[in-house]
């Protein structure tokens, strides 16, 4: 999917036949030589046979070579030479399969790593405004489901086979709980090959979230069973997807396209080096990504090689929607292409991500794919830091609190969440904290949250913000409860960080990226410990399912049925949801009322009789009692919800 006129690029690297394997590889134009490495296993021993690659006829960058006989098993690795020096060996920039630690590339038949039924497997039937979005790391989710981390709480529960890993999924516990919970769609965090694992040392149980990619298109050997086999990591990465879809969740994945592990020892560097980064003026390398280089998405052959590396994880892994870390360092014309693309295979598939880069990028700020700049990418959505520092507090500073902690000010980000981040006649945008104008065209373009794997979980930045909540459980608890139903009555795509629901916490550290399993992983005496935490997070989620009017979908329905109510008072934020059987909703009218004091309020209504079935510690859609009333009493730190 090329820019008109450009030029179309070839990144099928290895195909393989049991008469003959055939090899190609781009490289820029002064390329001298391209040298293939044939090796018996994929890390150490000598090189079998060694073959130099042809410049394809009438190119000065493409090179292949065909090498006779069956050399499945076999391993390879391509060396070009620039300037009469060698860059050193690598599998590709577009490697499909590769050897433990990803520096050698595989040859196999990728047919033969297809689960049975993989031909069958369906991509489960969910809209854009539908999706929740459930954020987690294989390793945090599964690693102490076996153990007893609390020795006051015994629990009988299933164990698993495969802590740490990608089948862990696949196991019934782990597919019960999700959808017990209700989430429908799986954001997986990195999962292809990345550099700071060594998988040769996997007894070690070093930890990193892997937002430091070698191998694009590989999943990850560290969450695989045999890291040594390349087959095993491919099949496994799918018979996850193929049991996540029977059970009706979608697979997202977390994609890092805006840099590499390093430059000089990495793929692109050591194919074509310079075309795939951006340099500042005076040559140095540039950094909005803040890991030290940063990718030059305008650049055709990156643009392409975006483009194909998606459309690769959707058609050889059935992959359901893609979140693009820092996607404010791609530009806008690659992401509209991007999400074209997507969109043409399955309208339903979310693309969505961060509206930021990390630093300044060395390309105009006004062409890339910044939050501010959303409007001109409408298939594509960003995280909204307005809702999520509006509640929480600044991402600048843990120590400090928001609304959740009582502070005033910051009710009109909180509405401009609750709109979707689109225009609406009631938000006053000069007083939204980062958006001083709406960025979202409808309001699935806007993803709520409060916590992701970034920064402090919800539960530790609660209790470094608001004073007196490190000893009062119960107060951390109504203000972690009222932080969700925000986000999760939001006109956006809710999202959450895995564990939320069992009131988890990593001891207060910020940024947990190489942080041992004692800190991220999830503690699964949680479900046993806060039960009413899980019960209220599965109720509110399917209180959204079950209700049209809290997933409108539409920037022109919002408008029209969404109104807020005057209230009394700083930290407190009313609105009704109106005339919803226009839109098929059973309940024609919802009020919701977040009150973030730490005493009650009056909130005045229109006079109705109310059936409440939300009070701030429970949710029940059957309703817990009637009432008729002008005037609603909000217990301190908590949300009511209620319908007429």
């Amino acid at each position: 999917m090329a820019t008109a006129g450009a030029r179309n690029y070839n990144f099928n690297e290895m195909t393989y036949s049991p008469k003959a394997t055939t090899f190609f590889l781009n490289t820029n134009d002064d390329a001298q030589a391209v040298t293939l490495s044939i090796y018996d296993a994929g890390i150490d021993g000598k090189v079998l046979k060694k073959v130099e690659l042809k410049r394809v006829k009438g190119s000065k960058s493409e090179w292949t070579g065909k090498v006779k006989g069956d050399l499945k098993g076999k391993f390879y690795t391509f060396n070009v030479k620039y300037n009469g020096a060698y860059m050193g060996e690598t599998p590709g920039i577009f490697a499909k399969a590769v050897g433990v630690n990803g520096r050698r590339g595989a040859i196999i038949d990728l047919a033969t790593t297809n689960p049975d039924g993989w031909d069958d497997d369906k991509r489960p039937a969910i809209a854009l405004k539908d999706h929740i979005i459930y954020e987690m790391h294989h390793r945090d989710f599964s690693i102490a489901r076996n153990i007893n981390l609390d020795p006051k709480v015994t629990v009988k529960r299933a164990s698993t086979n495969y802590p740490g890993k990608f089948m862990a999924l696949t196991e019934d516990w782990a597919t019960s709980h999700l959808k017990e919970l209700g989430v429908n769609a799986v954001h997986v965090l990195p999962s292809y090959d990345y550099a700071s694992i060594d998988e040769t040392h996997l007894d070690l149980n070093r930890y990193n979230w892997g937002y430091d990619p070698l191998n694009y298109n590989v999943p990850e050997g560290g969450y695989s069973t045999n890291p040594y086999d390349p087959a095993t990591r491919n099949r496994e990465f799918k018979l996850m997807v193929q049991a996540l879809h029977r059970a009706g969740i979608r697979v997202i994945l977390d994609v890092v396209y805006n840099h590499t592990f390093n430059i000089d020892n990495g793929n692109f560097q050591r194919t074509c080096p310079g075309t795939f980064y951006r340099k500042n003026a005076d040559g140095s390398w540039s950094n909005g990504s803040g890991c030290g280089n940063e990718t030059a998405s305008e650049q055709e052959i990156m643009r392409q090689y975006m483009i194909e590396s998606v459309k690769y994880w959707i058609n050889e892994y059935h992959i359901d929607g893609f979140r693009f870390d820092l996607m404010g360092v791609h530009d806008i014309e690659t992401m509209n292409q991007i999400a074209s693309m997507v969109h043409s295979i399955d309208p339903t598939m979310l693309v969505y991500g961060e509206g930021w880069s990390a630093g300044s990028c060395a390309y105009p700020q006004e062409k890339l794919a910044m939050k501010a700049h959303m409007k001109q990418v409408p298939e594509v959505a960003a995280f909204s830091d307005d809702l999520r520092d509006a509640l929480r507090g600044p991402w600048d500073g843990d120590d400090k609190a928001a609304f959740l902690g009582g502070l005033p000010g910051f009710e009109e980000s909180i509405k401009f969440g609750i709109v979707g981040a689109i225009e609406h006649p009631q938000v006053n945008y000069k007083k939204v904290n980062y958006s001083k104008e709406p960025y979202a065209l409808e309001p699935t373009q806007m993803i709520a949250y409060v916590s992701c794997h970034d920064d402090m979980c919800l539960v530790d930045r609660l209790r470094a913000s608001v004073p007196g909540l490190k000893n009062n459980e119960k107060e951390l608890i109504k203000l972690d409860l009222l932080a969700q139903t925000a986000v999760f009555t939001s006109q956006g795509i809710p999202f959450m960080l895995s564990g939320e629901e069992l009131l988890r916490d990593k001891k207060g550290v910020h940024n947990s990226f190489e942080s041992p399993d004692s800190i991220n992983r999830l503690d699964w005496n949680g479900r046993i410990k806060h039960p009413e935490v899980f019960d209220y997070y599965k109720n509110l989620i399917a209180l959204r399912k079950h209700h049209e009017g809290f997933r409108l979908g539409s920037a022109e329905l919002v408008r029209r049925h969404l109104e807020f109510l005057p209230v009394d008072g700083d930290c407190l934020v009313a609105y009704r949801l109106k005339n919803l059987s226009q839109v098929g909703d059973k309940w024609n009218n919802i009020i919701v009322i977040l009150n973030g004091n730490n005493v009650k309020k009056t909130v005045n209504v229109p006079r109705s009789t109310y059936t409440i079935v939300g009070d701030g510690t429970v949710i029940d859609e059957k309703g817990f009692y009637t009432l008729t009333t002008g005037d609603i009493i909000v217990p301190a730190r908590s949300a009511i919800i209620m319908h007429d």
